[in-house]
């Protein structure tokens, strides 16, 4: 096919128009459909298939060959693979943790310390914590936030309050941690030092991080968990059965030690990941009754509570049935479909070319920092990927931030401020289907509670008004 002449200056509307398709497939497929017209809502995966075969057909019909398409999407994907390598090893990870006994171990010692009073500040505070060591909003969900939803599993507790409790403590970290990718990349983008970034970020998320705790003390107050009879009961049993059927000792601690100490060393991720899912192996191997089919089964297919050998209420059921590499699938077909959709619209610029259309004629530094954080929420929203957002947005915005003498730092900020925290928050991101298959709890019943990036962005539009 010949090459054709928009290739290095696509129009507004070619780039527009794939977008837009995108965009109607989700108002219809999830919101409209559903909502009024009584209708299953799309498939993720169908919504970003269709978006992307109507994004080749326009390649092709533009002039672009067929192998410099999937040069683009196959490229696309190359970048992504770390990601999706980490995506695999959290199932390898939960699973590992499981068999090992260091999940129930925590669960078990986790039901008997943590006052049910204090359940919801828990929940936030710990991942805090936790995500500010390892700088992974997924791996504190994987890890410390499955253990808090077991603990809260026994109470009388929300559960969507507790997801949205640990979702934002999770993605604390991942904002303010020096370790995070997502604070690096945007550091990069913006072309600022990691450590300016962070500075910059301080005065929105710190406040964020304050009201969301102070929300979920009094909330605790308010309404509090209530141990009831039946409730009592389960917990009991929860215990026995856990006793029942795992081994504990102090050695068990070692697989969560593995990936703080590795993390706070700077350690790859991935690497880090894949030793404490094989230290967890060996102590499986070890301490617990299991054979080693099981052990090795609960690697791809998960732990089974069924291996027990004994049958287990439908709590402890909950708990422990989950992990393994082919848990994460939904989450993974997902990520790769979203960047072939953006893997093609790349040939055209469509992002950047949407972003410096539509915010073009934007004066003043006020709403100049307002119209970072708009382009950031559109455009991971539409990507479903921070990285390529900070990028696009990075690059849109750079000179026009220079031109109006905003700092840097509030660019790179801003990035994460939309971009970051509405990760968890759009049931069609990556990011929110990895949530919802881990802990169990749809985006439609945790959004609310994730009090956290709410009031972070809330914030962060403030600030723009009298702060810089």
């Amino acid at each position: 096919m010949k090459a054709n002449s928009n290739h290095t200056h696509p129009r507004f509307g070619q780039a527009l128009f794939p977008v837009l398709i995108l965009l109607g497939l989700i108002i219809y497929g999830l919101l409209i459909g559903p909502l009024f017209l009584n209708q299953k809502p799309f498939a993720l995966e169908f919504i970003f298939l269709c978006a992307s075969i109507v994004a080749i057909s326009q390649l092709l019909w533009l002039g672009y060959s067929w192998d410099a398409i999937m040069k683009g999407i196959v490229k696309k994907i190359g970048k992504a693979m770390p990601a999706l390598l980490i995506l695999l090893a959290i199932g390898l990870v939960i699973g590992s943790w499981i068999v090992s006994g260091t999940i129930p171990m925590l669960v078990y010692y986790g039901i008997q310390i943590i006052e049910p009073a204090y359940l919801y500040p828990v929940a936030f505070i710990v991942p805090v914590i936790f995500s500010t060591l390892t700088g992974t909003s997924w791996g504190s969900v994987a890890t410390i936030g499955v253990v808090l939803m077991g603990v809260a599993l026994t109470s009388n507790a929300n559960l969507a309050i507790v997801a949205g409790a640990i979702i934002g403590g999770s993605f604390f970290g991942d904002k303010l941690s020096p370790l995070s990718d997502t604070t690096n990349v945007a550091a990069i983008a913006a072309e600022v030092t990691v450590y300016d970034h962070i500075k910059a970020m301080l005065s929105t998320t710190i406040p964020a991080a304050f009201f969301a705790l102070l929300f979920y003390f009094i909330w605790g107050i308010l309404y509090p968990i209530e141990g009831s009879p039946e409730s009592l009961l389960i917990t009991k049993q929860t215990l026995v059965e856990i006793k029942k059927g795992f081994h504990f000792n102090l050695l068990l601690f070692i697989p969560p030690l593995i990936v703080l100490i590795g993390s706070l060393k700077k350690l790859p991720t991935l690497a880090v990941l894949v030793i404490s899912s094989f230290s967890a192996l060996i102590l499986a191997f070890l301490f617990q009754d299991f054979n080693s089919s099981i052990i090795l089964d609960s690697l791809v297919g998960g732990f089974n509570t069924d291996s027990l050998g004994f049958t287990v209420s439908e709590n402890v059921e909950a708990l422990f049935t989950r992990g393994g590499i082919y848990s994460l699938k939904e989450p993974l077909v997902i990520t790769l479909l979203v960047f072939v959709f953006v893997g093609t619209i790349d040939h055209i610029q469509a992002m950047p070319t949407i972003v410096n259309r539509v915010f073009g004629f934007v004066k003043g530094k006020g709403a100049l920092v307002r119209a970072a954080l708009i382009s950031t929420g559109i455009t991971n929203t539409m990507t479903s990927n921070q990285y390529a957002t900070s990028f696009i947005v990075g690059d849109a915005f750079k000179k026009k931030f220079d031109d109006a003498h905003v700092p840097r730092n509030i660019l790179s900020r801003s990035l994460e401020d939309t971009g970051t925290m509405l990760e968890s928050l759009v049931p069609w991101h990556a990011t929110a289907v990895f949530m919802v298959a881990t802990l169990g709890i749809s985006v439609g019943d945790y959004w609310y509670w994730q009090v956290f990036s709410l009031a972070n962005i809330f914030i962060a539009f403030l600030w723009t008004y009298w702060r810089k």
